[in-house]
């Protein structure tokens, strides 16, 4: 019987065990988990903080008594921390039991992603205690929580990515007032400065100081309270502090077993999650990403992918033959009532990527106008100005105007390399109160194609439609 030894309790590593154990019953994938919050979900931390979701176990897709009648064996508070590759063996740690050795035969590493913790003065320093906190874990939402408890009136969140934005609504929710501060020329980089603007303006609308070009320089103490300064004469005194810039793979362990390291200092792997040490699979934020269309290798720390490629390594670690078929980066994102989502490329990526990309801006009624509440969803499209190809889409719009489901018919048509003009074509459901005969979507891609013919062109400048700059 194979001995599969899984690190890490979250996406990756949960699915890994679980797909192994579904293929091969006699096999009880054990887990090393370094907390006690074995698949929980990191991505509804802030809809706890904000007080939506009240129970903090409810964020668990499962229970640990769930996942051990699922076949995995679990050994939480333990920590790795060496692999030994050429004795198959890893060495872990508790309070319980101290340092000792576990052998395998097969390894998954799914250790995650750690937060980025910037040059910031006082950062160092400063903690929880003290009102200034990183969000990333279990522990470190009880940290947040406790302080919010004391009811703080404000907050500073450094970082406008989405982790920054969902925990600005969230602690808006809570009544705090919340000071969002980005260091790059708008909020939300993931997506068009167009579509950022429409992010910054329902920030805005809804009591969120937005301070864009703005770096982070020293975070302290003063007078029972913290002050923040920062470029630009910058200045803000508050009662919290969330640093929330990103995040990087977590490959200290791997590295003690001599894998090699690819894309942004991720888990280089191959499409059947191999590392390079024999024996030895890498899944989730802590392993790089085969991109679909870009056909190469990139960190993308997704959750969806984090589920993917632990089911890829969980499969081929029992000696499948399965391999991860790629992400595209779609993502979606709700800000109050504005829901923001992309997938594919950008037209800095699809030029680095060799492409010659085209990109069209223009808005869409979500519903036929003449049944009550239509609302505008904004779209870009970019696509190969000479083949025509499908590269990417973005889209912002109402929180009820199904946006997080139309950009998956874009990720569907790029994961099957369509060209823009066919999706046209597309088979999409239509009744006045949900949407068009011609989707939003194919709105968005015909505009795109009359754009790109030179005999159209002339009139592809109406006021909804904007080219890209």
């Amino acid at each position: 019987m194979t001995r599969l030894l899984v690190i890490g309790g979250s996406d990756a590593g949960i699915s890994a065990g679980l797909r192994a154990h579904e293929l091969d019953p006699t096999v009880r994938p054990l887990l090393i988990v370094a907390d006690a919050y074995p698949n929980f979900s990191i991505c509804g931390i802030p809809y706890h903080v904000s007080g939506e979701v009240a129970d903090w176990r409810s964020l668990a897709h499962r229970t640990r008594a769930d996942l051990e009648t699922a076949g995995l064996d679990l050994r939480l508070n333990t920590r790795a921390l060496s692999i030994d590759p050429q004795q198959r063996t890893v060495t872990v740690e508790n309070a319980e039991d101290g340092r000792y050795e576990l052998g395998y035969d097969q390894l998954v590493i799914g250790t995650g992603a750690v937060p980025v913790r910037p040059p910031i003065a006082g950062l160092d320093v400063l903690g929880p205690a003290d009102g200034v906190h990183l969000l990333h874990t279990m522990d470190d939402t009880f940290a947040l929580t406790a302080t919010l408890d004391r009811a703080p009136a404000s907050a500073v969140i450094v970082g406008a990515g989405y982790i920054g934005l969902e925990m600005a609504e969230g602690l808006t929710t809570r009544g705090v007032t919340v000071t969002l501060v980005e260091q790059l020329p708008q909020v939300l980089p993931t997506v068009d400065p167009e579509l950022g603007a429409v992010v910054a303006d329902e920030l805005r609308a809804h009591g969120v100081d937005v301070h864009t070009g703005t770096l982070v320089q020293r975070i302290e103490r003063a007078g029972g309270g913290l002050t923040v300064t920062g470029s630009d004469g910058f200045e803000q005194r508050t009662d919290l502090v969330l640093v929330v810039v990103g995040v990087r793979p977590d490959t200290e362990l791997a590295q003690t077993a001599g894998v090699k390291l690819g894309a942004r200092g991720a888990i280089a792997v191959d499409r059947a999650m191999r590392t390079s040490v024999e024996g030895i699979y890498a899944a989730g934020d802590c392993a790089q990403t085969y991109h679909r269309v870009l056909d190469t290798d990139t960190y993308l720390p997704l959750g969806t992918t984090a589920h993917k490629q632990g089911r890829v390594a969980g499969e081929n670690a029992l000696g499948g033959q399965r391999e991860f078929a790629g992400s595209l980066g779609t993502q979606v994102l709700k800000v109050f009532d504005l829901v923001i989502a992309r997938t594919g490329l950008r037209d800095h990526e699809a030029t680095a990527g060799g492409f010659s990309p085209l990109s069209l801006g223009m808005a869409a009624d979500d519903h036929k106008a003449y049944y009550p509440g239509a609302r505008k969803i904004h779209l870009r499209i970019t696509g190969d100005a000479t083949t025509g190809r499908m590269l990417g889409a973005q889209l912002a719009g109402h929180l009820h105007s199904a946006v997080h489901k139309r950009v998956d018919v874009f990720a569907t048509a790029l994961f099957h390399g369509m060209a823009v003009d066919e999706v046209e074509d597309l088979d999409l459901s239509y009744t006045p109160p949900l949407g068009s005969p011609f989707d939003a979507v194919q709105m968005a891609t015909q505009a795109w194609a009359r754009y790109r013919s030179p005999a159209a062109s002339s009139t592809a400048g109406a006021s909804s439609i904007e080219p890209a700059t």
